[in-house]
């Protein structure tokens, strides 16, 4: 992997460490970007449970999955023999686990 695409990875994992925070979410970068002995990019705690996020970002990526979720708030995906995907704008996610978090907490 040259510079720019480590560049690159590192500014994205960081953005999305930021929006998760401030969002109340507890989460941090992983080092290394799974070098190390935890294989993921961001370690997030919410709703008394660790989960590790793999981050993907693509300059032309991902094109017919955004055409696929346009207007829509979630998209399932499965190839044979695999289990679903769930794919969600950050939007939606904050709102499900924030609101999760409110009814747990009250």
């Amino acid at each position: 992997m040259g510079k720019k695409s480590k560049r690159k990875g590192y500014r994205i994992e960081h953005e999305i460490e930021g929006i998760l925070r401030e969002s109340g979410i507890v989460a941090k970068r992983i080092p290394l970007s799974g070098g190390s002995w935890i294989k993921g990019d961001i370690a997030m705690e919410f709703l008394g449970k660790g989960y590790i996020g793999e981050v993907k970002a693509r300059k032309d990526g991902f094109k017919e999955i955004y055409k696929w979720i346009e207007d829509k708030d979630f998209l399932f995906l499965r190839a044979d023999r695999k289990d679903f995907l769930v794919v969600m704008d950050i939007k939606t996610f904050l709102e499900i686990v924030n609101g999760c978090k409110s009814k747990r907490d009250n």
